[in-house]
């Protein structure tokens, strides 16, 4: 076995461990937050079935409050891209005035998994799923 097919496999499982995680936090109450409905769609296609709330529907002061209402625990996955990342910090800081400090490390680690490969949570189900096919040659788990 190559370098490169080693190096997918340990991607890939480093990828469904943090998959299991956002399912996980996501059906204890954890709420996830994306940029747009793609992105929402994505994750739903991975088996994420709790509540996932859109960042560009509202203004950003009301959608930090909401979030700060909601008394549960907030996981940021913005797209990887630079828009992506000045939405994150964004609503890091109306959050922090809170007094609330959101989730941020699963982002990070998925974007340390996909760097140079893909650059949105919106392909993320599309990016997952062909390697699962590539090595194993399955799509569903």
């Amino acid at each position: 076995m190559n370098k490169l097919i080693l190096e997918d496999i340990e991607r890939l499982e480093k990828l469904e461990e943090l998959i299991l995680e956002l399912q996980a936090l996501s059906d204890d109450s954890a709420i996830i937050v994306v940029e747009g409905k793609k992105d929402e769609e994505s994750l739903r296609s991975l088996g994420i079935k709790g509540e996932i709330r859109l960042s560009t529907q509202q203004p950003l002061l009301e959608f930090t409050e909401a979030l700060q209402r909601s008394g549960k625990e907030i996981i940021l996955l913005t797209d990887w891209d630079k828009k992506g990342g000045m939405s994150a910090h964004k609503i890091i800081q109306h959050l922090l005035a809170y007094g609330i400090m959101p989730n941020t490390r699963i982002r990070a680690k998925i974007r340390a998994l996909v760097r140079k490969r893909i650059k949105d949570v919106e392909s993320f189900n599309n990016y997952v799923n062909k390697l699962r096919y590539e090595l194993h040659g399955i799509t569903e788990f």
